[in-house]
């Protein structure tokens, strides 16, 4: 399966939405989402697509993941890594996230929630660090997250 990665245009909101929605209900355990699904929609369709920081992985003509990313030279971020639960394991994520390393500038800072286990695993094999962990008043869905960073000068 080749994998493409592009910048997310105005019409691939409705499907950058439901890799949002869906891997976020089935893989990351014990957290609810905040909003509804159709806030969630217009959220990713009036802000975060059109922000022009978003990249999704295209297979075969399927978007099937998607990152939004904030570049600064003082630090970066990764706001949102979402692949569709059933293309996990298949580099997809990986490729996405290869992607961020080599183009924003370090440090790259991203939170995961403690329950995903998975995302945490996935983040430290590739070199990111806990560097602070909270209890959930920080993030809407109040559920403990840890903050992760990666800088390659450390």
């Amino acid at each position: 399966m080749s994998v493409l990665l592009r910048p997310a245009q105005p019409a691939d909101s409705e499907r950058v939405a439901e890799v949002y929605l869906r891997s976020f209900r089935e893989l990351i355990p014990g957290v609810a989402l905040a909003h509804s699904d159709e806030q969630v929609r217009a959220w990713i369709r009036d802000r975060v697509v059109p922000s022009g920081q978003v990249m999704v992985a295209e297979s075969d003509g399927v978007i099937t993941a998607m990152m939004s990313i904030e570049p600064a030279p003082d630090q970066s971020w990764i706001h949102h890594l979402y692949v569709h639960p059933e293309q996990v394991g298949k580099g997809i994520g990986t490729a996405l996230l290869r992607h961020a390393l080599a183009t924003l500038p370090p440090p790259i800072h991203l939170y995961t929630f403690q329950s995903n286990q998975r995302a945490r695993h996935f983040y430290e094999r590739q070199g990111f660090t806990p560097i602070a962990y909270g209890d959930g008043t920080g993030n809407e869905e109040n559920a403990p997250d840890i903050l992760l960073e990666w800088n390659p000068k450390q």
